[in-house]
């Protein structure tokens, strides 16, 4: 028996072996199994996996960091970048909507049903509001914390754009969008310089489908030195200065539209430039498109006698005529059927070229344009930057038209040389006219003065840039003083200063009917443009007020006054002190323009009389004065004369009559 049992229950060591080797396989292919699966997963099923725990675990999150400031010529802030917060909301987890809205609703001064309606879109994420003010995410932050609502509320940091001069050269900056781009103005052109750096980036989300923000928003680093800084030519007290005038231009002649640009004509850095009606870049969806367009290099225009200053540079560079070359205005022309008259419907009888350019007679250009032919014509037009971008780093800059030569006919000499049948933009005639001021030298103009790192190293400068020679040194001369005459005798008078030597010329041009063609009856655009001191120029202001509705609309009865006002200031800003001497308020040329007057009156031809200079004088001594010599007079509104026709110092025989306008 003991035998048997110690036989029954031992071990059997090859079926131990074979049971040993059977797991051993079990287990080796287990293994095998495993590993294919685990290269199964990581190669084949890996995009598909990956893809669904990014679903259902990560957020694709990028973070804007601030953008460079914009500041002045003098390192005075326009547009800079602050970090606010934005709120979204969790639809998923949101547990009374009607409840959350009605909440909300006060604190982000939104109605009741927008809340709602964003919050039915469902999912685990939508926006409610972005880039809150201060006291709005404090506000709700309180109402998070009070009434528990952090499962389906929260905050991510964004920047956004501040202008804290509010409307102060808007047209210029232009404005930037929810997603930090830029959209218009210095904003948009320079996006790619001071737009933040952008990182793309992702954050995992809890159980709940909350996004963990706080973490990511401290990790994320902006690189060194990667967004820039702009500085702008425009000085902001100058711009202050001319936006003030054009704001009183429009309550006390009702444009549609003013334009108004300074520029300095050494350098061509424009100073200040303003349109109105204009816009709060911090808040520029509250108003009209239309507002948010630059006028000063997208408005396109005929320029008027503005442009004359031009035919007269051609005219005297080609030495077609000379400042005493006499004229006889018969008061119209007739060229290729067509009457080409007077801004005053009269003639202003025998003349030297010096009065044509005093009084902006058509007459005289008419002639002198005739002569220089298409050809010179639109060469010196080209010549002063027309017909062609200036370049100005700024987006939405309009060419202006002119003619090709080769196309035109006596009848659009005639008219172009009077500023008509040719369409320029402000900032075009401004730089034409700040060549005549630099000695005939055109300069291209800018606005960035330079762009700087973060850190303050300079990125970039622009400098001067000299475009051409338009006209000799000499011409140039002869011609700003004949600019000066505009202002000191002639039409431009209002811009007058007391004390300084102004240079000038002023415009009136009627308005073209852009879907019938032709001119809009009784509608004008008005303008001024000169520049200050005429012994050193140091700027050169034009004003342009588009379809005035009020008082008249005559360049230098109503643009000429504002430019005075900018004149004005800037004068006393920059303590520019007077050259010329004072004497009871008014300048000492008053007794040069009454020597020039008996003068002209020692010279009178036989037979004729000396049309005496009215300006000034009331109804009663206008008349007396006419009856005086025979002549009598054509009274038209009260008040002061202003303009009268035929000028002060023409020739004209006894017994005609002289149409003197008068005003308030």
């Amino acid at each position: 028996m003991p035998k048997y049992s110690e036989t029954k229950n031992a071990t059997n060591p090859q079926k131990t072996q074979s049971r040993i080797a059977i797991i051993v396989l079990l287990l080796a292919a287990l293994f095998v199994l495993l590993a294919l699966r685990y290269i199964w997963v990581q190669t084949v099923l890996h995009p598909d996996l990956l893809a669904r725990v990014q679903y259902q675990a990560e957020d694709q999150y990028t973070i804007h960091l601030p953008r460079g400031s914009i500041y002045d010529r003098n390192g005075r802030e326009l547009a800079v970048s602050n970090i606010t917060k934005s709120l979204y909301a969790d639809p998923v987890h949101v547990q009374d909507p009607d409840q959350l809205a009605e909440d909300l609703s006060p604190l982000l001064k939104m109605s009741k049903t927008d809340i709602l309606q964003k919050i039915s879109v469902g999912g685990g994420f939508v926006w409610l509001k972005r880039q809150m003010e201060p006291d709005e995410s404090d506000a709700v932050e309180k109402l998070i914390k009070s009434k528990s609502y952090g499962t389906c509320l929260g905050f991510k940091n964004e920047s956004k754009r501040y202008y804290p001069n509010k409307t102060l050269a808007a047209n210029i900056l232009g404005f930037v969008g929810t997603d930090d781009t830029g959209l218009d103005g210095i904003e948009q052109s320079m996006d790619k310089v001071i737009k933040g750096q952008v990182i793309n980036t992702s954050l995992f989300t809890d159980t709940l489908a909350r996004p963990i923000l706080d973490s990511v928003l401290n990790s994320a680093k902006p690189q060194e030195n990667t967004r820039k800084n702009v500085e702008l030519t425009i000085d902001s007290t100058i711009q202050y200065i001319t936006e003030q005038a054009l704001d009183e231009a429009m309550v006390k002649y009702a444009p549609a539209a003013a334009t108004a640009i300074v520029m300095d004509p050494k350098t061509a850095d424009i100073l200040a430039m303003a349109s109105r009606p204009s816009y709060d870049p911090n808040n520029f969806t509250a108003y009209p498109a239309a507002n948010w367009k630059n006028k000063a290099i997208s408005f396109v225009y005929e320029p008027g006698s503005t442009f004359k200053a031009v035919v007269a540079a051609a005219a005297l560079q080609e030495k077609i005529v000379r400042p005493n070359d006499i004229f006889v205005d018969p008061g119209y022309l007739m060229v290729d059927g067509r009457r080409i008259q007077n801004w005053s419907d009269d003639s202003f009888g025998t003349v030297t070229f010096t009065k044509v350019i005093e009084e902006s007679i058509n007459t005289g250009f008419v002639h002198v344009g005739l002569q220089l032919g298409a050809e010179r014509l639109m060469d010196y037009a080209q010549k002063f930057g027309f017909g062609k971008k200036t370049g100005i780093e700024l987006p939405g800059e309009e060419q202006g038209i002119l003619f090709n030569p080769k196309d035109m006919s006596e009848i659009n000499i005639a008219t172009t040389s009077i500023g008509q049948s040719i369409a320029v933009t402000p900032l075009q005639i401004v730089t034409a006219m700040a060549a005549i001021a630099n000695d005939g030298v055109l300069m291209h103009p800018h606005i960035i003065k330079g762009i700087y790192n973060s850190d303050g190293a300079v990125y970039e400068e622009t400098k001067p840039q000299e475009v051409r020679r338009t006209i000799d040194s000499s011409t140039d001369k002869t011609l700003v003083s004949l600019l000066e005459k505009v202002v000191a005798d002639g039409g431009g008078g209002k811009a007058a200063v007391p004390g300084y030597r102004i240079a000038g010329k002023t415009g009136t041009a009627q308005k073209i009917d852009m879907q019938n063609g032709g001119y809009l009856p009784g509608r004008y655009i008005a303008s001024f443009c000169g520049f200050a001191p005429v012994e050193d120029p140091q700027f050169v202001v034009l004003v342009i007020l588009d379809d005035p509705h009020k008082v008249n609309y005559y360049g230098g009865q109503i643009a000429a006054p504002i430019a005075h006002d900018i004149f004005s200031a800037i004068f006393r800003y920059l303590h520019i002190e007077p050259s010329v001497p004072i004497k009871d308020n008014n300048p000492i040329v008053s007794a040069k323009k009454a020597v020039q007057n008996d003068t002209a009156a020692k010279n009178v031809p036989a037979g004729m009389v000396a049309v005496p200079d009215l300006r000034g004088k009331t109804i009663r001594d206008a008349t007396a004065a006419l009856a005086s010599l025979n002549l009598t007079i054509n009274v038209s509104g009260n008040g002061i004369c202003d303009t009268q026709s035929p000028v002060g110092g023409s020739f004209i025989a006894p017994g005609n009559k002289i149409n003197v306008h008068f005003s308030p």
